[in-house]
């Protein structure tokens, strides 16, 4: 074979065998082929914080529409205006007097007062009489009751007929029973009981209020008001320690309605002087007397 066609022929089977070992790598033994590569697995999204579950709104409306005020002569003003006569109009629960700025001018406004707020309070009043006050209150179907109960109940002629404490939680428990049956929706404010040991300690020394309470004024407490022996001394410690009893049975009685709110020790715990003191028993409120009680209860009532 010549020389040429030989190299040609040679070059052509070279070719052949090229792309026959091309075609050998490209369609072998599929296990004999390289693994795909595999990206790595993405890491999970980190999950959202949980969201926090809004607190339930407050039952409590700091605005009520309407005011009833239930109680005794506090709340009636006794003495704060004349000798021995009730002055509701310098009221702390329902005045309209703009010098004390009573509850309901605060909560009202002085255009809403006289038609949407009841003083329903008796001088005199002791807890047993509150469920009649009550049923009396929830008739106006108000927004806000106000109660101030007790200081008949601790002042009597002598401590040993002050009202048991097991009473008292009864007529209180059963009088908010009863504003609930016929106005469940009634916001509720109880004021405490003042500390009348606290009042016995401001006037003691005062020549005019000795005279007066020798006439009798809450005998169980003030009676004999110079004696410092221990007998005195024990009945007074039990005159307080019982209005102690009727405050503890008036916030845990509350404290089970949450539409009730009681004043945390407020009234007893308020400092009345000289110059909150009626003059004329030195016993009842002042007109600035009426307007600190007022203002404990709007403080505690706007509370959010």
């Amino acid at each position: 074979m010549p020389y040429g066609r030989r190299r040609f022929r040679t070059a052509v089977v070279g070719a052949v065998l090229a792309v026959a070992a091309l075609a050998g790598c490209a369609g072998g033994d599929p296990a004999a082929a390289p693994a795909p590569r595999r990206t790595p697995a993405q890491a999970p999204a980190p999950a959202s914080p949980p969201r926090p579950t809004p607190a339930p709104a407050s039952p409590w409306d700091v605005a009520p529409s309407s005011v009833a005020a239930v109680g005794d002569s506090i709340t009636r003003a006794f003495d704060a205006c004349s000798l021995l006569a009730d002055c509701p109009e310098a009221s702390w629960a329902t005045g309209t007097d703009p010098a004390v700025n009573s509850l309901a001018l605060r909560l009202l406004g002085a255009g809403r007062v006289a038609g949407n707020s009841w003083n329903l309070a008796r001088s005199g009043a002791r807890v047993a009489t509150l469920p009649e006050q009550m049923a009396r209150a929830a008739a106006e179907r108000p927004g806000l009751v106000t109660v101030m109960i007790g200081a008949n109940d601790a002042c009597r002629p002598t401590a040993a007929r002050m009202t048991p404490v097991e009473d008292f939680r009864h007529f209180f428990t059963t009088a908010l029973a009863r504003l609930r049956k016929d106005a469940p929706e009634a916001r509720v404010y109880v004021a405490s009981v003042p500390d009348l040991l606290r009042l016995w300690d401001t006037g003691r020394t005062s020549p005019l209020a000795l005279r007066v309470w020798e006439l009798g004024v809450c005998g169980s407490m003030l009676a004999d008001p110079r004696d410092l022996g221990p007998a005195a001394e024990e009945r007074r410690a039990a005159v307080r320690e019982r209005v102690v009893a009727y405050n503890e049975v008036l916030a845990e009685v509350c404290a089970a309605d949450e539409l009730c709110r009681y004043d945390g020790g407020a009234v007893f715990g308020f400092r009345f002087d000289g110059t909150l003191l009626s003059t004329w028993d030195w016993f009842h409120p002042s007109r600035d007397g009426q307007a600190r009680l007022a203002e404990l209860a709007y403080r505690r009532i706007t509370e959010k």
